[in-house]
């Protein structure tokens, strides 16, 4: 008896929830996360509303699934990035922050922090979720370069940590806004040229001072 039925049927069982995530993240988008059905984000899916309802019991679920998926990678590679970067934390801030705007600068990445934001005092939970499972691992990440750039002389030692990455962060998600919300032309079009310059510029401003 030929088994090609239910390893076809295996296959697109383990496809549905990405399928799912799509789909939701498009119905948020279109009719905004408090308005968004189950039964329509099924729809758009493709499959019954009990489908959805297989693997995703709640709106929040699908949001929270979507962070997961898109979101927490790129804090994971952020974490990687810095740690490799610990001998030379001048280039792995350029270059973090070039990964960073590149991906920013894709609409579908950048509406799962937009919806978060839109959201986050009605669920507290969700905002919780990215808090931890993206912020804090990137404040971590990223003050760790900082305080190795202290440690190695590249930057000054009178420097706050934390002050230092929100300047770095700062400016990158409001041009994230200014392309993708605003719909903003672009102060430089090339994400990776933009990153250089600011990186640039704020190296510049927390440079320790030679002799």
């Amino acid at each position: 008896m030929s088994t090609e039925p239910a390893r076809r049927w295996s296959r697109r069982s383990d496809a549905r929830p990405d399928e799912i995530l799509d789909a939701a993240l498009e119905e948020f988008e279109a009719a905004g996360f408090d308005s968004a059905r189950m039964e329509d984000v099924a729809r758009r899916a493709g499959i019954s509303k009990a489908g959805v309802y297989l693997y995703f019991d709640s709106k929040e679920a699908l949001l929270k699934a979507l962070i997961r998926r898109e979101i927490t990678p790129v804090a994971a590679r952020v974490e990687v990035l810095a740690k490799a970067g610990e001998a030379d934390p001048a280039v792995a801030l350029k270059r973090i922050s070039g990964v960073a705007l590149l991906l920013l600068a894709q609409p579908r990445i950048f509406a799962i922090p937009r919806l978060v934001i839109s959201i986050s005092q009605r669920f507290p939970d969700i905002a919780a979720l990215y808090r931890t499972e993206v912020l804090d691992r990137l404040r971590a990440a990223l003050t760790g370069l900082i305080r190795s750039g202290i440690a190695l002389g590249q930057f000054r030692a009178d420097i706050d940590p934390e002050l230092a990455i929100r300047t770095i962060a700062g400016p990158i998600m409001f041009e994230a806004l200014w392309r993708n919300v605003l719909s903003g032309a672009p102060a430089i079009a090339d994400p990776v040229e933009f990153a250089r310059r600011h990186i640039d510029y704020v190296l510049h401003g927390i440079a320790a001072l030679r002799p």
